[in-house]
């Protein structure tokens, strides 16, 4: 018989919305451990890579299994994952997945299969920090001394939320130590044992860099009884080690089946004067404020229901998650129904508020689209830069 999945990756770590954790008892160092999460934020947007073994045990009282990871990573956009041991089937040793701004590759090692998917138009966010300041936000942070963690020098924070009802500190958690999010299987807790449980957090600061380096989270019954626990930790993690552009690129290894997925794009470009060679329609040249500066032009013929889409894609060299993009598009991908009326440049425009802030608007059979992730972005002033051409 297949044996109960431990470890799921790329799902929020997920409680029903009973669940409550644990108070602080002792707030006194509470300052200090805001400042190390503080301090490991700031690691965060400083870095420009890493590398580390990641190991990942989980433990039920009836079993432990452990999983073992190479991981590099560029923030914000490219990754890559190689498992090197997993006790568990899935992912199964020898999977690899890799990542960068325009391409995903997951190879099945079983299968001896590779899917390839397209994602040229993906707005992407640096998940890690977004964990951080969020653990920053809805929790009370406390300083609980000193531990030694693959040889180093390790704070080690105890976190409890503020709000134990509210929907971020009781329902998921979003793991510090790592780019993939793990699900806590609890299908074999009863009803009652589960409306009692209690979840604990703990969270290790390399004393050095600044960064977290390991996480342990405990779901225990109202008596105590550990019902799951799941760790993380870093080995051998370096900062800034330089990789090479080519680490996020994959190459399949022979005899082996590829499937393509996604939205293939005709052109990927490094500047609008090139892409306009291929456009279907003109392009603007948005006045976008520094230190943001054009990274690249995609063009994909057909986007779902729309017909051609080009957009031009500004980051912030120093802070790469930072992205503010144009689109362009033959047919309008918004409802006016839902959002809120403003102007650009004298004309009708619409803006949509949430994790992607956006105007549209639309102009001479063509509609335009300014967003941002980032929501301190200036989109009213770039917007009028592209105006009604």
């Amino acid at each position: 018989m297949r044996r109960r999945r431990l470890l799921s990756t790329g799902v929020v770590v997920a409680l029903a919305g009973c669940v409550s954790l644990p108070a602080d008892e002792d707030e006194t160092d509470e300052k200090t451990g805001e400042e190390y999460i503080e301090d490991a934020i700031e690691t965060r947007i400083a870095l420009t890579d890493l590398q580390a073994r990641r190991r990942v045990t989980a433990e039920t009282p009836d079993e432990t299994t452990t999983q073992v990871e190479e991981i590099y990573r560029k923030p914000p956009a490219e990754k890559r994952r190689a498992v090197r041991r997993s006790d568990d089937d899935d992912p199964a040793a020898g999977t690899v997945s890799v990542t960068n701004r325009e391409i995903s590759w997951d190879y099945y090692p079983e299968e001896r299969l590779v899917m390839k998917r397209h994602h040229p138009n993906r707005v992407v966010a640096d998940g890690p920090r977004l964990a951080l300041e969020s653990l920053r936000t809805n929790y009370d942070l406390s300083d609980d001394g000193f531990d030694t963690v693959d040889g180093r020098d390790a704070r080690r924070i105890e976190a409890s939320p503020i709000d134990p009802a509210g929907d971020d500190a009781g329902r998921s958690i979003d793991l510090l130590v790592g780019e993939t999010v793990y699900r806590i299987p609890l299908e074999t807790v009863s009803e009652s044992e589960l409306d009692e449980a209690t979840v604990s957090r703990t969270i290790w600061i390399d004393d050095e860099r600044r960064y977290p380096i390991k996480e342990r989270d405990d779901v225990r019954s109202g008596d105590g009884e550990l019902l799951h626990r799941l760790t993380v930790t870093y080995e051998d993690l370096e900062i800034d080690p330089d990789l090479d552009p080519e680490t996020f690129v994959y190459e399949p290894p022979a005899e082996t089946e590829v499937v393509t997925i996604g939205l293939e794009p005709s052109g990927i470009y490094d500047s609008i004067e090139a892409a306009a060679a291929d456009a279907p329609y003109d392009l603007p040249e948005p006045d976008v404020p520094a230190p943001y500066e054009l990274d690249r032009v995609t063009l994909v013929e057909k986007e779902r229901q729309t017909g051609p889409t080009t957009m031009l894609w500004y980051i912030d060299p120093g802070r790469p998650e930072r992205e503010v993009y144009v689109a362009v598009r033959t047919e309008p991908r918004f409802s006016t129904d839902t959002l809120e009326q403003t102007a650009v440049n004298g004309h009708t425009a619409y803006r949509r508020r949430g994790r992607i802030d956006s105007l549209f608007w639309t102009c001479s059979e063509l509609s335009y689209e300014v967003s941002s992730a980032t929501v301190e972005e200036p989109l009213d002033e770039v917007a009028a830069s592209v105006g009604c051409p």
